[in-house]
């Protein structure tokens, strides 16, 4: 668990620059979280003490993610999914700490704790992320030891969170400001090609653009293909085989 020499709250400020630089070189929501969880592992471990960390993120509409700062290591915070509740969903849901001080006497989650044991884990630490609307995350410290609770270490692991929070949460807000605008360019390109199709198919059949799509989508359902799939093969049998481009300034 987290050492009692960890230093306090107000001197984790470097969370927040790590945080900016890992973003920098890591634009994907398992990389940032990965880079994450090995700091965190780094700046809370205690000497002759193995701890490693996980940290979860939900998002509404997205599959979890989640990382470790054990690399190749099989992950623990799945067993929760699995189990369908545990330490760091707990945690989430109420929007507070949750310990397993030792998870050979604590009974709140036995098949869990019996899995997580089998890995050589003898207690968890599981602290929420502070984030943006419905979406929900926790770091989770598993320790080969027992931990004591109110132990300084908790309270440390704890002003840490609060640090990462605040970098994570600007993080996964500009990365969904990326995931927004890719979506808005593939929205685009899928529109240009069924526009394209429809133009065509009004200029060979003299027909209304009404009744041009209707050809279109008459055709996705018999074929059982996408509209956009049609709409690509009807540009290239009349342009050929060239790709079609949607200009827009970004």
């Amino acid at each position: 668990m987290p050492n009692a020499d960890v230093p306090a709250y107000g001197d984790f400020a470097d969370v927040a620059l790590h945080l900016q630089e890992s973003f920098l070189h890591n634009m994907e929501v398992e990389a940032l979280l990965r880079d994450l969880a090995e700091y965190a592992a780094t700046r809370l471990g205690a000497q002759g003490q193995e701890c490693s960390c996980e940290i979860t993120v939900l998002r509404p509409k997205k599959t979890p993610a989640t990382a470790s700062s054990r690399p190749g290591a099989a992950l623990i915070t799945p067993l929760e999914l699995h189990h369908g509740d545990g330490p760091g969903l707990t945690a989430m849901r109420t929007a507070g700490t949750v310990l397993m001080a030792d998870l050979r006497s604590d009974l709140r989650w036995p098949e869990y704790a019996t899995a997580a044991r089998q890995q050589g884990v003898l207690s968890v630490l599981s602290i929420p992320a502070d984030l943006e609307g419905d979406t929900k995350g926790v770091l989770t410290l598993y320790c080969s030891h027992p931990v004591a609770s109110g132990s300084d270490g908790i309270s440390a692991a704890e002003a840490f969170v609060r640090r990462a929070s605040k970098g994570l949460k600007l993080a996964l807000r500009m990365l969904k400001l990326e995931e927004t605008r890719d979506g808005m360019s593939a929205a685009m390109q899928t529109r240009t090609v069924i526009d394209l199709a429809t133009g065509a198919i009004m200029a060979q059949n003299r027909c209304s653009q009404s009744a041009a799509f209707k050809v279109l989508r008459d055709a996705s359902n018999s074929r059982n293909m996408k509209l956009r799939e049609v709409a690509a093969a009807v540009v290239a049998s009349v342009a050929g085989a060239g790709e079609t481009f949607t200009y827009f300034d970004e």
